[in-house]
């Protein structure tokens, strides 16, 4: 699927909600390596429970980035769910870091930008950290990069920050915020 603006219906039909669970929860039980000791039952009742959870989680899948459980917050009652794509999202590529860089952007506008879609979606984009984190359960983006959140100080000099996984590591860039490539997107989290 490629981008184009979310819905603003924060909420999914019931057969779109009950196509959704059996995606998740197919791809919870083939990746358990990535939750060990989490029980599906417990987050499809939080799932249910939370609509706006569930359309968040519906725009990652819709935008190729197959969500799953990463983790849980005891402390804050939460899963914890990442792109799990083995490439960046293909529909959340081409875009510039954030809406200053694209408003920058005299000619060849991307459609967007990857921090304003996040936003529209509902998510979060990943830190460098949970980027590493993510790396934990295998290789991801060995052929693509991702837009990482920036810190600001680097972002208030035009700059922005990507990942990518090359030569059996993790490397980290950076680029003039304002730039896009069709083999980087972003990947986001959600909080359950």
């Amino acid at each position: 699927m490629i981008y184009t603006k979310m819905e603003t219906k924060k909420e999914l039909s019931k057969e779109q909600s009950e196509a959704l669970l059996k995606i998740l929860r197919s791809r919870f039980e083939k990746n358990t390596q990535r939750h060990k000791g989490i029980e599906w039952p417990k987050i499809q009742s939080k799932l249910e429970i939370n609509p706006e959870k569930l359309w968040s989680l519906h725009n990652m899948e819709e935008t190729g980035g197959q969500p799953d459980v990463v983790g849980y917050d005891k402390n804050y009652d939460t899963y914890i769910f990442y792109d799990c794509s083995a490439e960046s999202p293909k529909g959340r590529r081409s875009l510039c870091y954030d809406k200053v860089a694209l408003e920058s952007r005299k000619n060849h506008k991307p459609q967007n930008s990857a921090m304003e879609m996040a936003d529209e979606m509902g998510i979060e984009i990943l830190s460098e950290e949970q980027y590493l984190e993510l790396q934990k359960f295998g290789n991801f983006d060995t052929k693509s990069s991702s837009w990482i959140l920036t810190p600001s100080d680097i972002r208030e000099k035009g700059g922005a920050l990507y990942c990518d996984f090359r030569y059996g590591h993790v490397f980290v860039y950076h680029n003039g915020a304002e730039s896009y490539y069709a083999s980087r997107g972003f990947r986001g989290l959600l909080m359950v």
